[in-house]
């Protein structure tokens, strides 16, 4: 899935000479955290955030000498004055999965999608991949995430879905993720079921070690 399939397209931005009250009304009314700015042909200049403007307002420079804001003052400063130049982009090309790494390596709530132009196309969120995700895996359907242990090999998956299949049950998605034992794999599947109990004495009587979901952590590493 690629990001264009999944970013914000209808993006809330701001001029660099708007005054940061602006900044912090379009915020408010909007339900958002990141504000992107833009040049007079959309090309992206710069970003500002709700932390940003939460900084710049009790600047020491904007207080009256009873320790007040001055109004003036803070009707002065203007979005130029406290933006920052964007550091991480993505392209509308890129995979969500692109989006994901880049998001927890910069350790930001959202990316600027630009396009070969630098003009500003979208934004991608924390919450657009999660809605992604949630379509993808298919967990927006009732059901039962069931977890399996199995030799890092191949052919195991096949015989998990075959096992399954078999019990004349739906997939909503399959996930297969590293153990913390070596040479075994994690393997979550969704299934649109709610009775699952028959699911897991089959699948126990076909040779399978069942995982409890709650009990696995990426913090366990082989």
């Amino acid at each position: 899935m690629y990001v264009s399939q999944s970013m914000t397209r209808d993006v809330i931005t701001i001029d660099k000479n708007a005054g940061i009250l602006q900044a912090r009304q379009l915020l408010d009314k909007h339900y958002i955290r990141h504000l992107p700015v833009i040049d007079q042909d959309n090309v992206l200049i710069g970003i500002v955030t709700d932390r940003d403007i939460r900084s710049a307002m009790p600047s020491a420079q904007l207080q009256q000498k009873d320790g007040r804001c001055d109004p003036d003052k803070v009707e002065a400063l203007k979005i130029k004055d406290f933006m920052v130049t964007p550091k991480y982009t993505i392209s509308p090309q890129d995979t969500i999965q692109d989006a994901m790494l880049l998001i927890q390596q910069a350790r930001v709530g959202a990316l600027p999608v630009v396009d070969s132009r630098k003009s500003l196309v979208g934004m991608l969120s924390v919450r657009d991949l999660l809605r992604a995700f949630v379509n993808v895996l298919g967990i927006g359907e009732p059901g039962v995430l069931v977890g399996i242990v199995v030799e890092e090999k191949v052919g195991q998956l096949k015989k998990i879905v075959d096992a399954i299949t078999r019990m004349n049950i739906s997939f909503g998605s399959v996930l297969v993720a590293r153990h913390w034992e070596e040479g075994k794999r994690a393997v979550f599947v969704y299934l649109l079921t709610l009775n699952i109990a028959h699911v897991k004495k089959g699948l126990t009587e076909a040779g399978f070690e069942l995982l409890d979901p709650m009990q696995w952590s990426l913090e366990h590493k082989p």
